[in-house]
């Protein structure tokens, strides 16, 4: 079952080796998704799973451990380095290293490709809510990357309409709304999260409700939505409460 699920960007602009002197910009956000990643370990999960987009159709567990040298950076992340994952794995592996306690959680890293139907996310995402007692889902993923005239995608007027209902949603822990994301609405703005955040969806909806939001960080310092969010469930309230 879903105890806690983190949302984070993919971007190994994240690793201030891989930043250089966009270390600084990103210092906050860098230090939100730190957060949020510490918060869902905290959650006491059994298992932490990271989904991230993949570039082959469909859902793949992969290794879950590699090297950045693809980026120009001589840094290996996890156990096993053997293989190379997609840099949202990379990324994803870097940020648990980063925080991980002495007694880690058993860990496994997925790949969803970005033509994954919404159906099939939202199913692989109930299939791995149940693969421990205690899940804890890392969400790798960016919003669009046509948000302004200089992001990869160039400039789009749906990019921020697009990034602000995901950022509410985020915000609302509205698994609904994310469920019911246009795959074709999100590939126009080039929002490659789409698929990732199904899955959430598929997650919460497996594991019951209702939950709580809070997004820790909404920005598009390159003209690339970069949100960082943390997903609990609510509180039982005590008998007798309101």
């Amino acid at each position: 079952m879903l105890v806690a699920a983190a949302v984070c960007p993919q971007t190994p602009l994240l690793i201030p080796q891989i930043a250089g002197g966009a270390a600084e910009e990103l210092a906050d956000v860098r230090g939100e998704t730190i957060e949020a990643v510490d918060r869902l370990l905290r959650s006491g999960p059994d298992l932490v799973i990271a989904v991230a987009p993949g570039d082959e159709p469909g859902a793949r567990e992969v290794r879950f451990g590699g090297t950045f040298r693809r980026f120009g950076v001589d840094l290996a992340v996890g156990d096993d380095v053997r293989g190379e994952p997609c840099s949202g794995l990379l990324v994803a592996r870097w940020l648990l290293d980063s925080c991980l306690p002495a007694a880690a959680p058993l860990s496994e890293g997925w790949e969803i490709g970005g033509e994954t139907g919404s159906e099939e996310c939202v199913k692989l995402g109930r299939a791995l809510a149940e693969r421990a007692e205690r899940v804890g889902l890392l969400v790798m993923g960016d919003g669009s990357a046509r948000r302004t005239a200089k992001a990869p995608g160039y400039l789009d007027e749906r990019a921020v309409p697009f990034d602000d209902d995901i950022a509410r949603a985020l915000a609302d822990a509205d698994a609904a709304a994310l469920a019911a994301v246009d795959p074709k609405a999100a590939s126009a703005v080039m929002a490659v999260g789409r698929a990732p955040w199904q899955v959430l969806a598929g997650a919460v909806d497996a594991s019951g409700g209702p939950w709580c939001g809070r997004l820790l960080r909404y920005e598009a310092p390159y003209g690339v939505g970069y949100f960082s969010a943390f997903w609990e469930p609510e509180p039982e309230s005590e008998p007798g409460l309101e």
